[in-house]
């Protein structure tokens, strides 16, 4: 949400860094107009492919959000106290009449534990295809093997796009060892829980590196960056685990050939610590990262969906992952939800202290210091900005 736990807002427009995402700076395609529907969930946990969606999206025109409980919102003031123009309305027949038309896609935005749809879900995406738009769905559960959305899509002439169906196992990788010869550092971003910003912050580090001349390219590892449109990626939970490893190491080694960049971004998924979720495993052994950047929010006390089991310490967490892999974690990033701006000062200051690493806020502070976290750990970087800065000096 937009406000802090105290009541205290974070900072308007005009006062923010620049670390919030900005809208995306390419015309979007003809035909990708979308409405994301996330009844309930809006801002929430569960509602983080919606709330990836609106604050990014290089592949739909994201025209509204659906969320009853939030609805009369701006979508990007409501999530991170900037508008973006996105409207929060309470049903599709308002978001079609709010278009004007109807648009192209409907997107599911929920991401639920169990990856299922409710008996009510199922109505709204039924409705969406009788009205005559295309499903897009990152569910585990695969509309296009449901007899009753599979005839309804034919009937209507729409397509339903069941984003985390794998290849067929023959197309699968195996680890091959072809991640020893991508040369340029990899850098993942790991965390401390599910859905806790991971894949934001990487989008941040890339959109920032970018910006400061240091090319950067994400592989994403969730049915989320996907939907965004991401180059390289894989939704990594949908596949049999013995291919999981080699399904990362060879989107990375794809990146690598294909953009020559000087670093590449990895997103995590899950935790490390994890009891439910084993994909951080893969994409430490798949990505072999020279560096890892931790994700942590500091008021959660349980785990998101798994309120059983209490939430791990940035510094268990840290651990863990050096202990496991044969990499280091050069920063922290804090999710500030549920903090007063006194209260992110403070979590900043003291994990600072406490673990002797660059933190940051991704979303409120700016997005220099998730370069200067990066340029500190990986020097070779930095004397590569130095060069080109001096090649483009007047004599």
């Amino acid at each position: 949400m937009s406000s802090l736990a105290s009541g205290t807002p974070f900072l308007d427009a005009s006062e923010r860094s620049e670390g919030v995402l900005p809208a995306a700076p390419f015309a979007l395609p003809t035909g990708s107009t979308a409405i994301v529907y996330c009844e309930g969930q809006f801002g929430e946990q569960d509602g983080k492919t919606a709330n990836g969606l609106v604050r990014h999206s290089e592949k739909y025109e994201i025209l509204s959000v659906i969320d009853s409980l939030r609805a009369g919102v701006d979508a990007g003031k409501f999530l991170d106290g900037t508008a973006n123009g996105i409207p929060v309305l309470a049903s599709l027949a308002e978001s079609i009449a709010h278009a004007g038309h109807v648009p192209d896609y409907l997107i599911c935005g929920l991401a639920p534990a169990d990856g299922l749809l409710s008996s009510a879900q199922r109505v709204v995406l039924l409705d969406g295809i009788a009205r005559g738009m295309h499903i897009i769905n990152g569910l585990h559960e695969f509309l296009n093997d449901d007899a009753e959305f599979a005839a309804a899509a034919v009937i209507a002439g729409v397509t339903i796009t069941d984003v985390r169906r794998p290849k067929e196992k023959r197309d699968l990788h195996l680890f091959s060892g072809r991640i020893f010869d991508v040369t340029c550092p990899r850098i993942t971003i790991l965390g401390t829980d599910g859905a806790i910003g991971k894949r934001t912050t990487a989008t941040l580090l890339v959109q920032a590196l970018n910006a400061r001349g240091i090319k950067a390219v994400m592989v994403g590892t969730g049915q989320t960056t996907l939907i965004q449109g991401g180059k390289y990626g894989v939704a990594l939970d949908a596949l049999v685990p013995q291919f999981c490893s080699g399904e990362v190491e060879h989107q990375v080694v794809a990146a690598f050939e294909g953009e020559n960049p000087d670093v590449i971004v990895v997103e995590g998924q899950g935790a490390l610590s994890h009891p439910a979720y084993i994909t951080s495993a893969h994409i430490l052994r798949g990505s072999r990262p020279a560096g890892v950047i931790v994700q942590h929010a500091p008021k959660r006390k349980v785990l998101g969906d798994f309120p059983m089991v209490p939430m791990p310490t940035a510094a268990s967490e840290i651990a863990l992952i050096e202990a496991f892999a044969d990499t280091r974690v050069i920063g922290v990033t804090i999710n500030h939800e549920e903090m007063t701006e006194d209260e992110l000062n403070d979590a900043i200051s003291e994990h600072h202290s406490a673990l002797g690493l660059p933190v940051t806020d991704p979303l409120t502070r700016p997005s220099s210091d998730l370069v200067d976290m990066v340029l500190a750990a990986f020097p070779a970087l930095a004397a590569k900005l130095a060069g080109k800065a001096d090649t483009t000096t007047p004599v």
